[in-house]
This record gives structure tokens, C-alpha cells and sequence, in this order.
């Protein structure tokens, strides 16, 4: 008996974690797929029907035009911003500085980061209200910055910083023998990035670019802060199902909207896991 309790001790504490996981996670999601297949407290597929209607699947584009065009601009700035911070010293003031800053940025979301842009570049922004004064150009224009355009521009800022994180352990996993080997037998740069580097990091870069997908997919506080009209992404016709006073009785409408995006979560997510494995083969 206390062999047994031995060999459990270490499992114990894992304990406080799948507890966690199963109120937070698994508990929510259960209630998800149930609720989608739900009408009037009988089963019933009209909520599943209701995913194919004109709204939910332009919506449902919108949210991926929106979240692969932040998570690409977002992987490639961060991408060059997390290989010149390699390039320095370890333990320099540099990639210190960089890598406290991307912490913090990366989760400074939600209404705070949507009155910073509006306070910035909105009506009366002050880089808006600059733009007037010295330049005669209205960077406001029609309003851009409450639309699609504008969250394009807001998630990139947490993009930015957040792909800092994920791929900088990439990069540090490149080894200096192989630039010296691949130099020592006469590569240039460009095929020593060409041949060499680039196939070993694409996997990683493809990998933090969907986990970058995943994460403006489902972000919801910023856009509820910044757009007051209309449900342009997912997130918010989820909301206006949930919410709206004018069209009563959707809320089994907004569980099967919440399937759809775990749905895309899923598949966004495990595709990232495949990619992972395969990057850790050789950058450990």
C-alpha cells in the first residue's frame, strides 16, 4: 500500500490543475455541444441548419480574414523583431528589455487597449487631431478604425509582441556549429538561410503563425470595446445571440456559434501541435 502511494504522490499535484481544466474547460465546452443541438428543450438540428445562413458564414469569413491578416502581419514583424533580438547578447539589456515588454503587450488587451487606439486615431485622437493641425489629413477618414480594418490594426499590436515569445525559442534552438559548417564549405548567407535555417524554422514560423490565429480568432473584449455596431466577427454575433432585446430566444443560436468557432479552434490548434512535434526533432 504505501508503494502505491508512493508512486501516486507526484500525480497528486496534478490534481488542483485538471480540476481547474475541468470546471473552466471541459465543464463549458460539454455545455457548448449539448446547447447546439438543443431547441426548446428537445434535440433538434435547426441550430446546426442556422450555421449556414448568409449572416453566420460572412461573419464567420470576416473572423478569418481578420485573424489570418493580423496573425501574418503579426508573425512576420515579430518574426524579424525576435531574430534581431537573438542576434545580441543572452543576457544583455536588450533582449531583456524586449522580452518583459512582449510579456506585458502581448496581454494588454480588451477595453484598455481599445481606448488607447481611439484615443490615438480616433475622431478626436491625438495623432488624428496632429494629422488635421499640421498636415491637413484627416487619418480618421469614415471611421475605419471601428470596421474590420481598424481590429486588423488593433490585434496586430498584440500579435506583434506575442509572437516574440512563441518564436524565440525557435531561433535560440539555432545552433552556431551549423552557420560555422555550412561557411566552413563555402555557403553564403542566402543558402545557409536558404537550405538550411529557413526548412528547420518554417514548421516553427508556420506553427506560431496558427497559434497567432487561434488567438484573434477568439478574442472577444476588444472588439466588444471598440465596435459598438453591428457584429462584424463571431465573437460579437455570439453576443448580439446572447444579448439582443429585439430578437428574443437565440440562445441555443449562439451555443452552436460558439461550436463553430471550437470547431475551427480545433482544427487551428492541432495542425499547430503537428507542426510543434515536428520542429522539435531538431531544435532542442
Amino acid at each position: 500500500m504505501s508503494r502505491r502511494v508512493r508512486r501516486l504522490a507526484p500525480a497528486l499535484g496534478l490534481v488542483p490543475f485538471f480540476g481547474y481544466l475541468t470546471i473552466f474547460l471541459l465543464i463549458p465546452t460539454g455545455a457548448v455541444v449539448v446547447g447546439a443541438f438543443v431547441e426548446q428543450d428537445r434535440a433538434s438540428l435547426s441550430n446546426i441548419r442556422a450555421l449556414g445562413d448568409e449572416v453566420v458564414l460572412r461573419t464567420l469569413w470576416h473572423s478569418v480574414v481578420l485573424s489570418a491578416e493580423s496573425a501574418v502581419v503579426g508573425a512576420v514583424l515579430g518574426g524579424l523583431l525576435a531574430y534581431a533580438v537573438v542576434t545580441g547578447r543572452p543576457d544583455g539589456l536588450l533582449r531583456r528589455s524586449v522580452t518583459s515588454a512582449c510579456g506585458v503587450l502581448a496581454q494588454f488587451g480588451g477595453v484598455t487597449l481599445a481606448f488607447a487606439f481611439i484615443a490615438t486615431l480616433g475622431f478626436s485622437g491625438v495623432v488624428t487631431e496632429a494629422g488635421r493641425d499640421l498636415l491637413g489629413i484627416d487619418l480618421f477618414g469614415s471611421g475605419w478604425l471601428f470596421g474590420l480594418k481598424g481590429l486588423t490594426l488593433v490585434y496586430t499590436y498584440f500579435q506583434i509582441p506575442l509572437m516574440v515569445i512563441v518564436f524565440l525559442p525557435s531561433l535560440d534552438g539555432m545552433r552556431v556549429q551549423w552557420r560555422e559548417a555550412a561557411e566552413s564549405l563555402g555557403a553564403s548567407t542566402w543558402q545557409f538561410w536558404r537550405y538550411i535555417a529557413g526548412p528547420l524554422l518554417l514548421p516553427a514560423f508556420l506553427g506560431s503563425t496558427l497559434l497567432l490565429f487561434a488567438n484573434a480568432f477568439a478574442a472577444y473584449a476588444t472588439a466588444a470595446a471598440l465596435v459598438s455596431q453591428g457584429s462584424p466577427i463571431l465573437p460579437l454575433l455570439i453576443r448580439n445571440a446572447l444579448t439582443s432585446e429585439i430578437v428574443l430566444g437565440q440562445s441555443h443560436l449562439a451555443f452552436a456559434l460558439a461550436l463553430d468557432m471550437i470547431v475551427v479552434v480545433v482544427i487551428v490548434m492541432t495542425l499547430y501541435a503537428l507542426l510543434l512535434r515536428r520542429t522539435s526533432r531538431w531544435l532542442r
